[in-house]
């Protein structure tokens, strides 16, 4: 079997491919320079030339403030290109795993989203990740497609949240992290085998997936120096105290009961998850 992944420079590509390779699959890597998705002719192009028999679609515009001032390239990027891939995956017989977002529902009330629930993106990033799911619908009319919604990622490879708290926590006793807004956070380790037993299968549909419990940025950030030993004392405060471009979802809460009908595996629990990845980026000297 051979795969394209897309983005693999970014956290969950390159977990993706990591996943992948233990596997003894074939991959084909993109990068940006190699499939521009600013460029949707020539990512449909690259997909065509490659013939891959699945790909795992990773990459993605995923600025969420910035893209309130760049919408134009956000659409590009995260709808067309996605038509694009979607179009050429259709034509060749492959299938596709799309990553979408918590951001497609409005992020209100304090309910589990289900998959079939209305969604309302509060910001542009959310509508644009919305309008690549559909776009993967009215593309592929065979069917052969996943749309994987997760939250709140963080990696080995790249920029994150625990990261930055980390970095901060070595310098400042203390600091302040909103608390009103609550989810589960999603390890790209964890998320990416479960993208290679879903690009290896035929269970096509919209699933949620993250990390098993929830929890608040402050709390995630506690959590994580607190396994560090660091003595930085975290102060939970409101979103108001912290106003962003891009309104924020609070609750972003996915119930993973897809999961169990597709017949998935639920990812490890969010607590557990953060003590592997501590682990992983001590052993990279990080």
């Amino acid at each position: 079997m051979k795969i394209l992944v897309t983005g693999v420079t970014g956290q969950l590509g390159f977990d993706t491919v990591r996943a992948l390779r233990r596997r003894g699959v074939e991959i084909i890597g993109a990068t940006r320079a190699e499939m521009p998705l600013d460029d949707p002719v020539r990512t449909k192009s690259f997909v065509l030339e490659t013939r891959p028999d699945a790909v795992i679609h990773c990459a993605a515009y995923t600025a969420v403030d910035r893209a309130e001032d760049e919408k134009e390239l956000c659409r590009t990027v995260n709808v067309e290109s996605t038509r694009a891939i979607a179009d050429a995956c259709e034509g060749i017989d492959a299938r596709l795993v799309y990553i979408s977002t918590d951001y497609v529902f409005p992020g209100t009330g304090a309910n589990f989203y289900e998959t079939g629930d209305e969604t309302a993106p509060c910001n542009t990033y959310g509508a644009s990740k919305l309008a690549g799911e559909n776009a993967v619908r009215d593309a592929m009319k065979s069917g052969r497609f996943f749309i994987i919604r997760t939250s709140w990622v963080f990696g080995v490879h790249g920029r994150n949240f625990i990261r930055t708290i980390l970095g901060l926590a070595k310098t400042r006793d203390a600091l302040t992290v909103v608390d009103d807004q609550i989810g589960s956070p999603t390890y790209t380790a964890d998320l990416a085998e479960l993208l290679a037993d879903m690009a290896d299968s035929e269970k096509y549909g919209v699933y949620h997936a993250t990390n098993e419990g929830v929890c608040s940025w402050a709390e995630l950030a506690a959590e994580a120096i607190r396994l560090r030993g660091l003595p930085t004392k975290v102060t939970p405060v409101s979103s108001e105290m912290y106003p962003t471009k891009a309104v924020r979802p609070k609750n972003s809460r996915l119930s993973k009961s897809s999961l169990d009908r597709g017949g998935f595996r639920r990812l490890p629990d969010w607590k557990d998850a953060v003590n592997r990845y501590l682990a992983e980026l001590e052993a990279a000297g990080d």
